[in-house]
């Protein structure tokens, strides 16, 4: 059988797999029934249509036709590294590094540190518009976190906030 399109197919494949594997991690917990759910009912149902879409995908890429077959183009190296980058850096701020006795520095300080080295992953930079961006999103993530869902976790450094 003739890939079609690449994207499609890899795509798909990376959908089903990815889908395959949290249904299946979810199997480690209780998945209990519909009229009472325990808690790996939801991964595992969402690892299942995840799974589903990817295989149609993938069936697709197999049957339907295009024009230039969709070839996979070059890795996008630039925005891969900033946006890993941006992940990490999120956790260590929010949370530390104790094994080189960095303090959290907590949410608002992860969110505008996060958002600075992410944006840095297009084509354009513009200081203002991110600094925009990052209270914006802080003032959000505060209000639906700390105030809505009363979460516990650090707000701001730990050398500041006691």
């Amino acid at each position: 059988m003739k890939i079609k399109s690449q994207k499609d197919f890899f795509s798909g494949l990376v959908f089903t797999l990815v889908g395959a594997s949290f249904a299946y991690g979810a199997t480690s917990y209780n998945i209990g029934s519909a009229a009472r759910m325990g808690p790996g009912y939801f991964p595992f149902l969402l690892g299942i249509i995840l799974a589903l879409i990817g295989a149609f995908i993938l069936f697709k890429s197999l049957v339907v036709e295009t024009p230039t077959g969709d070839a996979i183009g070059a890795w996008a190296w630039k925005p891969l590294i900033f946006i890993i980058a941006g992940n990490l850096l999120f956790g260590i701020l929010l949370g530390g590094l104790p094994s080189i006795k960095l303090p959290a520095m907590g949410l608002i300080a992860a969110i505008y540190g996060t958002t600075l080295i992410v944006s840095l992953a297009g084509d354009k930079f513009k200081l203002k518009e991110v600094l925009i961006l990052a209270t914006v999103l802080s003032a959000m993530s505060y209000v639906a976190f700390i105030v809505v869902l009363k979460l516990q976790f650090p707000v701001w450094p730990s050398f500041i906030a006691g």
